[in-house]
């Protein structure tokens, strides 16, 4: 028996409010040089609401609630296959949580899941994409194992 004040479901219709209501998470720290809040914002949101409107297959969003059934941060993977091995990894395309429940555990709680649905799952890797700033979430995904695997850079085009 887990001793988390966390439960984990499937995201329902009902979650759709919560889960974009998070969006803002995604860009509270200092962006990369030419890219605005605004851009950012639009294109998670747009991403989030196809994979909620038409779930498509090899995209799951899960949802972290507290003991009272509140929800409190979620995590949307993706079943991807490795551009080198081509065998199946887990990509967690969106994880966030409430600012109220921020260092309560619910991040590590997610990640957790997201380790075990991978295992359970037979991929070779969990992967992500994190922003340089973004170094809360940078040093939880350290924290949680996670190591440089590429790095992706950009130079804006003027």
């Amino acid at each position: 028996m887990s001793d988390s004040p966390f439960l984990i479901r499937l995201a329902e219709s009902d979650d759709d409010e919560f889960i974009l209501g998070l969006l803002h998470r995604f860009v509270d720290f200092p962006l990369p040089n030419g890219r605005t809040r605004t851009d950012c914002l639009k294109g998670i949101e747009a991403d989030l609401v196809k994979h909620l409107d038409e779930q498509p297959s090899n995209s799951y969003i899960f949802v972290a609630e507290n003991e009272d059934g509140d929800p409190v941060g979620f995590v949307h993977l993706q079943k991807t296959k490795d551009f080198f091995t081509h065998r199946d990894n887990c990509h967690i395309s969106d994880i966030a949580v409430a600012e109220e429940y921020e260092g309560a555990g619910a991040g590590k709680f997610l990640l957790d899941h997201a380790y075990t649905w991978a295992k359970e799952h037979r991929c070779q890797f969990v992967t992500l994409a994190v922003f340089p700033g973004n170094e809360r979430a940078r040093d939880m995904y350290v924290k949680h194992g996670f190591d440089t695997d590429l790095m992706r850079l950009a130079k804006p085009v003027r």
